[in-house]
């Protein structure tokens, strides 16, 4: 140990100092970085992955740039569009279905898509028809004190009042588990509300905002972006091992044991993995708690190849099988590549060939799969979770606490957004805000210090 401290010293001599530290170079880190460069901060970003991105993450595999991580926006999602404006980036969407397949029990339907959309329509709407009463405002989601009255109930509880048919209720669970991606007795129904609610309280306007458009150049084409853009000092393979700080600065030790100290310090890592950090003093306890309880989210993401030609189709199972919902992705005469879902990562090894082609043949046993990756976002030290999705309880006991600063430390994550949480939209919402507040309170500070 002393000749590791000895080493240390002689490699490390000085700490280095700067502004800002932001922990972490998904979206919302990208977004604190940019915006407070241009305010002429000087800004280290410190990533400990070897790329940027975070949750959001194109690769070239099975042939295509796939979208490993978060995909979807759309202009009702305020924050990334105007990032898609920003910088002149192409949006498209993947083939329109012309099949659709899905369960009545264990009997296999098969129709247009149209004929799933109006068997769950009933379900969708008797469940959110209270959508605006509850979330008037979604960039204010704690703004109807009563909210906690719903807040207690999960998802599958709410479905199960309904009282659906068996095929109703089993389309309508399939379809929540393509968009919350865990178990539905897991997920909060105030998750439903907040969703809705930002689509106007609209649920055809929620579905098609949260899984139809994409960026033609895949979301690298946004990350890379807002990096260049930055100008900010981006750190990959960069770890930090621990943040010790008070009410004016924080020491930051990452890497190898180097050592750089900031005014402010923004922290991005996901809500799962929060509670591991070596933060000093201890951060309190609205934030460590929910990062102990974890998200309701906890499925899996699989990337499907299969010999062409087919028709573009939609499939929807149950939550209880593999894969809950599978679509056509990319398509060609030869091939195409499927998108798939399930509520339960532990269900599914995505790279076992065998297992996805059992998991197909719920609905289908005509399409030959050739390839399929992903990657398991559960088992990632760096995510341990995929998107947001909360537990009952966990908007209204901590949302609050989550968002709020503790003396130089600041948070930024889509997990802690407002209107879209979850999504690149509330990423960038998130960024924003932090960078606002760092930059307001850099000034005041400045502003109270006597002259030298």
């Amino acid at each position: 140990m002393q000749a590791r401290q000895q080493h240390k010293q002689e490699k490390h001599p000085m700490t280095e100092t700067t502004d800002v530290v932001v922990v972490g170079a998904g979206v919302a880190g990208l977004i604190t970085a940019r915006e407070l460069t241009r305010k002429g901060l000087n800004v280290v970003v410190l990533e400990a992955r070897d790329r940027i991105g975070g949750r959001t993450w194109t690769d070239h595999r099975l042939g295509h740039d796939l979208e490993i991580g978060g995909t979807w926006l759309h202009w009702t999602q305020p924050h990334v569009w105007a990032e898609v404006t920003r910088y002149g980036l192409d949006v498209t969407r993947g083939p329109r279905s012309e099949e659709t397949f899905w369960l009545a029990g264990d009997e296999v339907r098969h129709g247009a898509l149209e004929d799933f959309m109006e068997l769950i329509d009933p379900g969708m709407t008797r469940l959110l028809e209270d959508t605006m009463k509850w979330i008037p405002r979604p960039d204010q989601p704690l703004k109807v004190r009563e909210i906690a009255e719903v807040d207690q109930f999960n998802l599958q509880e709410m479905l199960d009042e309904l009282d659906l048919s068996v095929d109703e209720r089993n389309a309508n669970e399939a379809a929540w588990v393509g968009h919350f991606n865990g178990p539905l007795d897991k997920c909060a129904y105030t998750n439903a509300l907040r969703w809705t609610a930002a689509a106007a309280g609209s649920w055809h306007l929620m579905h098609e905002a949260s899984a139809i458009f994409r960026l033609a150049n895949g979301t690298r084409s946004l990350v890379d972006a807002i990096a260049q853009d930055s100008g900010a000092d981006i750190r990959l393979g960069s770890p930090v091992s621990s943040i010790v700080h008070n009410a004016d600065c924080a020491e930051i030790t990452y890497g190898a044991g180097e050592t750089i100290r900031a005014a402010k310090v923004v922290i991005t890592v996901p809500m799962n993995t929060l509670h591991q950090l070596n933060v000093f003093p201890a951060l309190p306890e609205g934030k460590i708690r929910p990062s102990i309880e974890k998200t309701g989210s906890r499925g899996v993401k699989a990337w499907i190849r299969v010999r062409g030609p087919i028709k573009p189709f939609f499939a929807y199972s149950t939550q209880h099988h593999p894969l809950s919902v599978v679509r056509t992705e990319y398509i060609s005469e030869t091939e195409a590549v499927l998108v798939a879902f399930g509520a339960d990562s532990t269900r599914l090894d995505v790279n076992d060939i065998d297992a996805v082609r059992g998991a197909l043949k719920v609905w289908r046993d005509d399409l030959e799969v050739l390839e399929t990756t992903g990657h398991d976002w559960m088992a990632d030290e760096y995510s341990q979770e995929t998107w947001l999705i909360q537990q009952p309880r966990q908007l209204t006991q901590y949302l609050e606490a989550q968002q709020q600063n503790t003396g130089a430390l600041h948070f930024a994550s889509a997990d802690y957004a407002n209107v879209w949480p979850c999504f690149i939209d509330g990423a960038i919402e998130s960024g924003f805000n932090a960078a606002r507040e760092i930059h307001a309170a850099i000034t005041a500070s400045a502003q109270l210090t006597p002259a030298t």
